[in-house]
């Protein structure tokens, strides 16, 4: 992942212990919600993804508002692979996963991805041995990735992303799922220059700077880079920073909202580390900042407290484009090749769903995936009854028009018989 990526270590420990929402006997761990109301939530995420076109279509704010409530555990696996378009894409490309799963693929890629395997929550017991189904279907799914964009390859933030895709789900619905993340929401993330990681850095910076100024002011003083800790962040989605009930709820919101989600979690993170002078008391240089930034409390970052904080960051989609295409303009300044392209994010859950109705309108009869997956109705608009002076005139008039072409049909049949009677 390069210097600056891991200058920054990870407190894998912590996520890589796996979910804990639960205690002996199944009564509910702390700071978890009541089962009624986990009951009443997994019932309406089944309603709702019996008719996900629909709801896509139709409701998407209400699917965003569950999403930040957070997603039932028992329901990630089928929201998930929803969200993010990758049960769309599966069902696009049946049997891709098993041709690439098949294949024998790059030995410096599958040596690379070996070594890292291990690495990946090493305290969870679906990873805990190298020839249990964990690591292996790691290994297959990574290579893959690298089968299936060579030109990518293998990034070894993607490690963590897969495997935690894999706690979730069978192994062909995390690949697509890892597909989308890559190309839909994060592209150019995983690729060999990583440009849109630099990007989101500037883009991180300047967000910042509006929100808390304070902690921007001391950062730019000591030369902390936004690379030094954001790096690590956003390529593996916060998975091996935060507790792991934290990570799956940035999970809800991200595949939900997007980049955005990715960009609000950041600034509260540091706002919570760098955001008042008592904090910046002790940071006297690079080291002490980023030991600040990777020791916060543990009780501000319990998933509640820190999503609530979240979804009340003042970061809109349209803050992040401008800022984008501003940053966009200043790095192609001083590097003319500068490659990163942003037509090819999308923001949300709600844009990839209407880009993929879009490529199955215009792609009909591709793989199994119907071109259309739901009809709009048509709608019949019957107009109102006249008013009874009006339907009287109306009457009136059609029984005079009805008594003119009688009075016309006998006197044509007159003049028919006319010369009959001449003769």
């Amino acid at each position: 992942m390069g210097t600056e990526q891991a200058s920054l270590s990870s407190q894998s420990s912590a996520p890589g212990e796996g979910p804990s929402v639960a205690t002996e006997g199944g009564r509910r761990g702390p700071g978890q919600p009541p089962v009624e109301l986990i009951r009443r939530r997994e019932a309406r995420w089944l309603e709702m993804t019996s008719h996900w076109e629909k709801a896509m279509a139709r409701r998407y704010k209400k699917v965003k508002v569950l999403c930040r409530k957070g997603i039932p555990s028992s329901m990630r696996a089928r929201c998930w692979p929803l969200l993010c378009g990758g049960q769309a894409s599966m069902d696009r490309n049946l049997g891709k996963y098993q041709e690439l799963e098949q294949s024998p693929g790059d030995p410096q890629w599958l040596e690379t991805i070996e070594k890292d395997i291990h690495r990946q929550f090493p305290f969870h017991e679906m990873f805990l041995s190298p020839e249990g189904h964990g690591q292996r279907g790691l290994l297959q799914l990574l290579k893959a990735y690298t089968l299936y964009r060579p030109r990518e390859g293998y990034c070894q933030a993607q490690g963590p992303v897969a495997a935690l895709l894999l706690m979730h789900m069978p192994a062909e619905q995390a690949f697509w799922c890892l597909v989308q993340i890559s190309e839909r929401y994060l592209p150019g993330y995983y690729s060999p220059e990583m440009e849109a990681v630099l990007l989101d850095g500037e883009v991180f910076v300047a967000l910042l700077r509006r929100v808390c100024p304070k902690a921007y002011k001391h950062l730019q003083k000591h030369g902390v880079g936004p690379l030094l800790y954001v790096t690590e962040w956003f390529l593996c989605l916060y998975s091996r920073t935060l507790p792991f009930p934290t990570v799956l709820r940035i999970w809800d919101a991200f595949l939900s909202e997007g980049v955005k989600v990715l960009f609000r979690v950041g600034l509260v993170l540091v706002r919570l580390a760098l955001g008042s002078s008592e904090k910046l008391r002790d940071c006297t240089g690079v080291v002490e900042t980023l030991e600040k930034l990777r020791n916060i409390p543990a009780r501000l970052l319990q998933e509640d407290t820190l999503m609530a904080e979240v979804h009340d960051m003042a970061v809109l989609d349209r803050d992040v484009e401008r800022d984008c295409r501003v940053q966009l303009a200043k790095l192609r300044k001083t590097r003319p090749d500068f490659g990163c392209c942003l037509e090819r994010r999308l923001p949300n859950a709600k844009a990839i769903f209407d880009a993929q109705q879009l490529e199955d309108a215009q792609q009909p009869g591709k793989g199994s995936h119907p071109a259309s997956t739901f009809l709009i109705p048509e709608i019949v608009v019957n107009p109102p009854p006249p008013h009874p002076k009006e339907q009287r005139r109306l009457e009136r008039e059609r029984l005079k028009e009805q008594r003119r072409q009688e009075r016309g049909g006998a006197s044509s049949h007159q003049e028919r018989l006319r010369p009959h009677m001449t003769t």
